[in-house]
């Protein structure tokens, strides 16, 4: 982090807008190679300016008025940078300009609310939430940086514009390591986590208007995609010869048959399963991202997997249901599991719930309403995603049979 600020003042008489000989004074404050500018809203006549010196010439009583108005400026805007040094604060050009101003014990700035959000959601989000959260707020420093030439904005500063110029910002970031930029939709996030903090910082009155109060967010819709029936059953009999890969098709199974996520899968244990109005085992649980119930009735499958690391090795000493593996080696290794089965689709462990609201429950008649809940969604709009990517797979099965029974009236008219 750095401790140490390059800081300067500058003095000029901006000649470009000169008025009758006069040119209006201007100080211009930088701080690590970023400045701003601050009129003084005093003129003085050109012919009285030294460009070099930055200072009046002569020993007029007008020129010793003004030079001594400018050291008077030097010496509290030099005042104002050791204010904001002294007591450990973000110091920034704008901010020194403000102080100067009076306008700094009134105006909050974007990083100071940063700050805020991210002590509020501290311990009250998932772990994944809060570092989504953390990486936005990365890309709105390098936006500061890059494109603004500042490290800190004021929150009354932002504007629609400012929405959109960062928008743009992520569209034309390449990040590091990446092997292209960003897609819209995570453009689209970004933005979305900017607009939360942006409507907490509203809400507490640290600004009088909402500047997204006009943008709307545009979604590039995405293809569902998950495993048909015949994908799952060959991957669910497939012989693994490599323990690692075995335990990581058995997680994915096992979501594929209860619709819970990876986070919460491996953090089950015993105390989870508890016995249903039905009499039968089913999963009780909290969904760490939302915090929304989980109840989920146990099907054979699932429960033959939950049996199968009873006394595993692994399971005993983490006292969970399964074995605990990373999120990043678990879809690593899905790409093994993948290339052993013969499945083509690039398989994520997100695509096993996306299995399960679709291959499993939807295509067997299971009502909308009930998927819903099992996936703890708290919109059911959520969940008719699942169900137009069934109705698709209907369009889909009525053309093969559109095209067969075509082919029969065509035999059955030639052999007639």
């Amino acid at each position: 982090m750095r401790t140490t600020n390059t800081f300067s003042i500058l003095f000029w008489a901006d000649q470009k807008s000169k008025n009758d000989d006069q040119a209006l004074l201007y100080a211009r404050i930088t701080v690590d190679g970023k400045r701003v500018n601050l009129s003084l809203k005093r003129k003085i006549a050109i012919s009285l300016w030294d460009a070099k010196k930055k200072r009046a010439k002569g020993a007029s009583s007008e020129a010793r008025q003004i030079n001594l108005y400018l050291d008077q400026v030097h010496t509290q805007l030099f005042q104002n940078y050791q204010d904001l040094k002294f007591k450990g604060k973000l110091i920034t050009a704008q901010l020194i300009k403000a102080s100067y101003g009076g306008e700094l014990d009134t105006s909050k700035t974007l990083q100071e609310l940063i700050d805020y959000h991210t002590r509020k959601i501290e311990g009250t989000l998932a772990p994944g939430t809060i570092v989504n959260f953390g990486i936005t707020e990365n890309y709105i420093k390098r936006f500061h940086a890059k494109s603004l030439k500042t490290s800190d904005v004021f929150l009354k500063q932002l504007d629609y514009k400012f929405i959109c110029d960062f928008e743009t910002f992520l569209h034309r970031y390449w990040p590091k390591g990446h092997p292209k930029a960003m897609k819209h939709n995570t453009v689209m996030k970004h933005l979305q986590r900017l607009r939360k903090m942006v409507t907490l910082a509203f809400h507490m009155e640290w600004v009088d208007k909402d500047p997204f109060m006009r943008w709307k967010p545009t979604w590039e819709k995405k293809e569902r995609q998950f495993l048909s029936e015949n994908e799952l059953s060959n991957l669910e009999t497939y012989y693994f010869p490599i323990d690692r890969l075995e335990r990581v098709r058995d997680l994915f199974v096992f979501s594929c048959y209860t619709g819970i996520s990876y986070a919460n899968i491996i953090a089950l244990n015993d105390s989870n399963i508890v016995k249903g109005i039905d009499g039968n085992n089913w999963v009780i649980s909290k969904r760490q991202k939302t915090k929304t119930p989980i109840k989920v009735p146990l099907l054979d499958k699932a429960e033959e997997l939950i049996e199968k690391y009873k006394e595993h090795p692994m399971t005993e000493i983490t006292e969970t249901l399964f074995p605990v593996i990373t999120n990043e080696k678990l879809n690593l290794y899905l790409k093994e599991v993948a290339d052993a089965c013969g499945i083509k689709k690039n398989l994520t462990f997100h695509m096993a719930r996306h299995t399960f609201a679709t291959t499993v429950t939807l295509s067997n008649g299971v009502p909308i309403e009930t998927v819903s809940k099992l996936l703890s969604h708290t919109k059911i709009s959520t969940t008719q995603i699942y169900a137009k990517v069934i109705e698709r797979k209907v369009s889909d099965d009525m053309e093969v049979l559109n095209t067969k029974l075509k082919i029969q009236r065509k035999s059955n008219s030639l052999s007639s």
